[in-house]
């Protein structure tokens, strides 16, 4: 019988220094509202794609 390990939930970004800024991210770990509420109840999957979007954020890629 195989066993199939779980995988670890991915930490979340925040960095402690929760402030809106004028895009409506948080100046601390570029997420938007919804995405720090959700962070909780999403999966890796979801999350990847969050972190995902915070780098092309830092990039300047897209809002």
């Amino acid at each position: 019988m195989e066993t199939i390990e779980k995988e670890r939930p991915i930490r979340s970004p925040c960095v402690g220094a929760c402030c809106p800024g004028e895009r409506n991210l948080c100046t601390g770990c570029l997420r938007n509202a919804m995405e720090i509420a959700e962070w909780g109840v999403l999966n890796n999957d979801e999350k990847r794609a969050v972190l995902a979007l915070i780098r092309r954020r830092e990039k300047g890629e897209v809002c």
